[in-house]
């Protein structure tokens, strides 16, 4: 079957909820993507974050390989050792105090709102639910998480949409303090905001608006959900900041191209949520658990966390080096990459496509990249040759 004939029977079949190009994946290696053409991709996305190790990663697939052979769905009636493998090297990585698996990022930040709002109504009755967000933050797409994403763009279409969010301006914090009142129980953020434009926090804002929290006892949650598990070269984007989180949300990167989703909460939340609050028949999968299980041990090894910071101060470095006026400047942290550009952004991602150079978007003016974390320098200067060229073709 030819490219066309896939691309027909796609539209023949397929709700139409994204756009793709007019090439077929075929097979992954290293960092890299290769069509059923035999093209090569360079891979700066990694599936939104998620492809982690990359694509030849054999600790990775010997585990899942030999998962598989054993079992592959228990539910959560049963105890197993995959899930408590993982549930205990996260909560000794990260220092918080219970675990809570899931199958997806939206899916974790439903159960943080709902531990934040079931600790408030337990404490303090109802009337004290409303959950304070960032604008140009992305929580997710269900309706609780879509609400507590603070762009409209997303919000448009789908009526009446759930009560209970505010939105605040990032990095004012007067604008915070004017919005909270006595409804108030938690407020989300992400240390890095992916889909707002790779915005890293300011330090000074995190540590003032934790303070004020901590005094009026609203939950704290952070959404490391694109910049968790090693992707900023720490295991959560929060630390960079000195502050501890009442409830942290993860998933993408954890699962390394097995959809997985957590909520770890320190010792406070531990217990708000009892058996019967909260449910997931998938959530604690046990490919899931074992694809995790790997990537956590990989992260862990000595210099990962350096190699990543050196890889994503080389990448945004070299850009600069370009001198290119079509760059305003670069932004994020570790491997977790935005390119500010003087033009629109959609336009540099699919000539960087059609060079073999796979990239992300993040609103108008802002490229984003998150290659594999395991990505080589091989890899990384093939992809910036191929950005340059573009970068003075379109000069």
């Amino acid at each position: 079957m030819n490219n066309n004939s896939i691309v027909s029977k796609w539209e023949e079949y397929f709700i139409n909820t994204y756009s793709q190009p007019d090439f077929i994946i075929d097979y992954g290696e290293g960092s890299c993507f290769f069509d059923t053409k035999g093209n090569k991709y360079i891979d700066f996305t990694s599936g939104y974050g998620v492809s982690s190790l990359g694509y030849s990663n054999n600790n990775l697939k010997t585990a899942l390989k030999n998962q598989v052979d054993k079992l592959l769905h228990t539910s959560n009636l049963y105890f197993n050792g995959p899930v408590l493998s993982v549930g205990e090297k996260i909560i000794n990585t990260s220092g918080l105090d219970k675990v809570y698996f899931c199958n997806s990022g939206t899916e974790a930040n439903e159960t943080a709102f709902k531990i934040a709002r079931k600790y408030s109504s337990d404490k303090y009755g109802k009337g004290r639910g409303t959950i304070i967000s960032l604008k140009d933050s992305f929580h997710g797409r269900t309706m609780m998480s879509l609400m507590a994403t603070g762009m409209d763009k997303y919000h448009k279409y789908f009526y009446p949409l759930p009560k209970g969010f505010k939105y605040v301006e990032k990095n004012d914090i007067e604008d915070f303090k004017n919005n909270i009142d006595s409804t108030v129980c938690a407020v989300i953020l992400e240390a890095v905001q992916g889909e707002g434009g790779v915005n890293v926090l300011e330090k000074d804002y995190i540590l003032e608006l934790v303070k004020i929290c901590k005094e009026k006892d609203i939950a704290v949650i952070f959404d490391e959900v694109q910049c968790g598990i090693a992707r900023t070269g720490k295991l959560f984007g929060y630390e960079y900041f000195d502050v501890k989180p009442d409830i942290v949300t993860i998933a993408k990167g954890l699962g390394a191209g097995i959809p997985i989703g957590g909520v770890l909460v320190n010792e406070k939340f531990s217990k708000v949520l009892g058996k019967g609050d909260q449910g997931t028949t998938f959530g604690g999968n046990l490919l899931a658990m074992v694809a995790a299980s790997v990537v956590l041990d990989e992260i862990s090894k000595e210099g990962f966390y350096e190699d990543v910071l050196e890889k994503g101060d080389y990448i945004r470095k070299s850009i600069e080096n370009f001198n290119s006026t079509i760059v305003v400047k670069t932004k994020g942290m570790g491997l977790m990459i935005g390119v500010e550009t003087t033009i629109e952004s959609n336009i540099i991602e699919e000539k960087a496509r059609k060079k073999g150079l796979l990239v992300l978007t993040a609103g108008k003016n802002v490229l984003r990249f998150l290659p594999p974390l395991t990505i080589s320098y091989k890899e990384i200067n093939e992809a910036l040759e191929i950005l340059k060229d573009i970068l003075l073709e379109v000069n």
